[in-house]
């Protein structure tokens, strides 16, 4: 039988993607070749986390925390990539998508440093984060970190890393249409509101300085967090890498995959719903609302978004702001990590002890 040209299309974009965020590169060459079918897809990923979760659970029984917090996460890791974009069977998702949970809530504890569930109250129900604080910093500042369409805050654990180094907590959230929180809440443009109700939680904290939280984004994640800046004057600082300016004209030059993701994260009922829904979510007279520091990163190479988007942002904002380009970047710039971590995580540390 013929390779399905949907499983080719997803790993020709994304191998940088799962080698930068934790996926071992020995377990992906021996996965790739046995994917044949789309449908086998979430199965064939989520047979690999189980032997990393059973690892896990090996090492935890004979009292290694260390051993099996790794092998947890790395589990939680491949069980994330089992559902990333596979919206065509719910239950399928689910399981993978709750495995994932398991693993990671397994791991968070003996993390270093431990990665804390703290919940947000909003529009009725709770959004959910992971927040890492650095050790030996009493107060620190916080960088919120949002995923992008088919991303979810447990595949944000590498890059938290390098903040955490630079002295800053990190959040790494699942707001409305992402995450675990995509099940109780459609996506939102309305991310001002969103990172207010993540503020108001933070600033009722002592370990943590709620007057010193900065927001970061990836891909359509990097339409939110500017939005976010835009409208919550109380954010010091915002990061952007390789976001749409306009997700409504984005959207549809998007692989058909992408197209349909959206429309369940956006609880649509058909694409047609969910296109018209996507002209919602744009930074058109709201950028110039964005007053405080701002970074855009953007990679030449970038096959899903233009980095024209980015440059468009990074020229309507009215704070001061920095357009970095790595023309040899591809989406989100994951295979040249080594470059827009450092960059990202620097800037923000930087940027949150001068405005704290």
């Amino acid at each position: 039988m013929a390779r399905d040209p949907q499983v080719d299309l997803i790993f020709n974009h994304f191998i940088p993607r799962y080698v930068a965020t934790g996926v071992d590169h020995n377990d992906l060459n021996s996965l790739m070749p046995r994917v044949d079918q789309w449908s086998d897809w979430c199965r064939l990923w989520s047979d690999e986390a189980a032997k990393h979760e059973q690892l896990g659970k090996e090492a935890a029984a004979k009292g290694r925390r260390v051993t099996a917090s790794e092998s947890f996460l790395r589990a939680a890791i491949y069980y994330h990539y089992g559902k990333h974009l596979f919206v065509v069977s719910p239950e399928e998702y689910r399981k993978a998508h709750d495995a994932m949970l398991r693993c990671y809530t397994a791991a968070a504890p003996d993390m270093d440093p431990p990665a804390e569930r703290v919940e947000f109250p909003f529009e009725g129900t709770n959004m959910v984060g992971w927040l890492r604080r650095p050790r030996n910093v009493k107060k620190p500042g916080v960088a919120v970190i949002l995923p992008g369409l088919d991303a979810c805050k447990e595949e944000l654990h590498a890059w938290s890393e390098g903040f955490l180094a630079r002295g800053v907590a990190t959040l790494a959230l699942d707001g409305p249409g992402q995450g675990e929180t995509a099940f109780k809440l459609k996506a939102s443009p309305e991310w001002g509101r969103v990172l207010g109700a993540v503020i108001d939680v933070l600033e009722r904290r002592s370990d943590v300085d709620g007057r010193a939280v900065g927001v970061v984004g990836q891909s359509l994640g990097a339409l939110y967090a500017p939005l976010a800046a835009a409208g919550e004057p109380r954010l010091k600082a915002c990061i952007a890498n390789c976001g749409p300016f306009d997700w409504g004209t984005t959207l549809p030059k998007m692989p058909k995959v992408s197209q349909e993701t959206f429309r369940v994260r956006s609880h649509s009922a058909t694409l047609e719903d969910a296109l018209k829904y996507a002209k919602q979510f744009t930074l058109e007279d709201k950028a110039q609302n964005i007053r405080c520091p701002l970074l855009v990163v953007f990679g030449g190479g970038d096959r899903l978004i233009a980095p024209a988007e980015g440059k468009r942002l990074a020229e309507s904002a009215s704070g001061p702001t920095e357009f970095v380009l790595y023309e040899e970047g591809n989406h989100v710039c994951f295979n040249i990590s080594y470059k827009f971590r450092p960059l990202t995580a620097d800037w923000m540390a930087e940027t949150l002890a001068k405005r704290a």
